[in-house]
């Protein structure tokens, strides 16, 4: 896990997401932080891959498996099966990288 990664995953202890985090990776942190409707808020307003990679996953938290797998479909991923934590941590991930 590289330093950005660690920090985010670090600021979920916080109240806040990171001051600089863009919209998706705010509502990654808002569905890690347990915060479910203001991350969906915010992943709404996404309308491209990665939006719909954060929609589907926020979808699957929910146990909205029919609604999840139209937005992995959207997307263009596979639904992940696996630990939604995991997920949500894979996804920070891969923005902090863009």
């Amino acid at each position: 896990m590289n330093a950005e990664v660690a920090a985010f995953l670090d600021s979920l202890k916080t109240g806040n997401p990171p001051a600089d985090a863009v919209p998706l990776l705010q509502a990654v942190w808002h569905g890690l932080h347990g915060a479910w409707e203001a991350a969906h808020q915010i992943a709404q307003e996404d309308t491209g891959a990665e939006g719909a990679w954060v929609h589907g996953w926020l979808h699957r938290m929910e146990g909205d498996l029919v609604n999840a797998r139209y937005w992995y479909r959207q997307a263009r991923r596979d639904v992940t099966e696996g630990d939604l934590r995991e997920e949500g941590k894979a996804i920070a991930a891969f923005l902090l990288k863009r």
